[in-house]
């Protein structure tokens, strides 16, 4: 990538970045992470672990692409390059209004001088799709888990089955655009929104051949390669899974009694409440609020909840700031 593109990027990640650490009250901070002690530098190795579970689904997203008999051997991304752009695009993503206006853009324009415009933008795209998707099998499969291990209430009564249909909706959906490629239809989608379709129809009629290329590379991994569909699918519902340890490992310090099932309901129902608010960065006060409803939703104390947001929330600017300041290790584009 050009220097002056990773320059923008950093800049306005750090902007952002600056703006939110500024929100924080640093006494609360630093009581809370003294509070936590290990358990705390535990949360944040967790998640140099699960950055490599996303990067293992992108990178055998990209390997495959183009390659129906398999992984192409003579691939020039190396793993832990791809790791390097997958904290920073992660970073960027946290950083941005909107979320996937900031990091994708990055990992299209760090890839492409390595393997060609169109096989990275068919590889962003199949990856964003696999995340997203695997979310929506988490949530469908925390339903269950919760009809298991918790009492029932008036509210889930009428909550859990929402949730279900909503999840078996948007998994049909993806499901159907693995099939037939995405890339088309969600440019259509996108030209007749008022605020971009000037915009959009003239993409659309300039690239019809290249979105239509794009949508046969997506379709070629599901029917061509079921395997690495799965295995990349699996790779990113591991990663959902033992997210949750994060939440187990906070919630240790405070109430030793709390078990795995509650904390991926908590990690469930919290995604998904932060999720309807994707437009704030960082998921401001939507993450909060998510953890409190959560908690008290199992029996848990507001305290409870609080402290787990304080710690997820802190986590989160580490590992943005250490995803901003790989940005500029990048070498720039020859």
């Amino acid at each position: 990538m050009k220097k002056k593109y990773q320059n923008g990027f950093f800049i306005f990640g750090l902007i952002v970045l600056i703006v939110m650490v500024t929100q924080l009250d640093f006494h609360e901070v630093w009581a809370g992470v003294r509070h936590a002690g290990y358990w705390f530098l535990a949360v944040i190795a967790l998640w140099g672990l699960l950055y490599m579970l996303n990067t293992a689904s992108w990178y055998i997203i990209i390997n495959s692409i183009g390659n129906e008999h398999g992984v192409c051997r003579k691939c020039k991304v190396g793993f832990w390059w791809l790791y390097k752009i997958t904290v920073s695009a992660f970073a960027l993503n946290y950083a941005t209004p909107g979320g996937l206006m900031g990091g994708e853009p990055y990992r299209i324009m760090s890839l492409s001088p390595k393997i060609g415009g169109q096989k990275a933008s068919s590889s962003v795209i199949l990856f964003v799709m696999t995340h997203i998707y695997s979310h929506f099998w988490f949530w469908l499969l925390s339903v269950p888990l919760y009809l298991f291990t918790q009492k029932m209430t008036p509210i889930t009564y009428i909550l859990l089955p929402i949730i279900a249909a909503v999840a078996l909706l948007a998994i049909w959906f993806f499901q159907r655009g693995y099939r037939k490629g995405i890339a088309v239809t969600g440019m259509k989608l996108l030209s007749h929104f008022p605020m971009v379709k000037k915009w959009a129809q003239p993409y659309v009629e300039r690239n019809k051949d290249k979105l239509a290329e794009v949508d046969a590379q997506i379709a070629a991994l599901h029917n061509q390669n079921p395997r690495t569909f799965v295995a990349a699918v699996l790779l990113e519902l591991g990663c959902r899974l033992f997210s949750t340890l994060e939440i187990y490992f906070i919630l240790l310090v405070i109430m030793p009694e709390v078990t795995i099932p509650q904390c991926v309901l908590i990690y469930a129902f919290t995604t998904l409440f932060a999720n309807m608010l994707f437009f704030m960065p960082l998921q401001l006060g939507g993450r909060e609020g998510g953890f409190l409803m959560s908690t008290e939703g199992l029996s848990l104390s507001a305290q409870a909840g609080i402290f787990v947001a304080l710690l997820v929330r802190v986590r989160e600017l580490i590992w943005t700031a250490v995803g901003l300041a790989l940005i500029k290790f990048d070498k720039r584009e020859k």
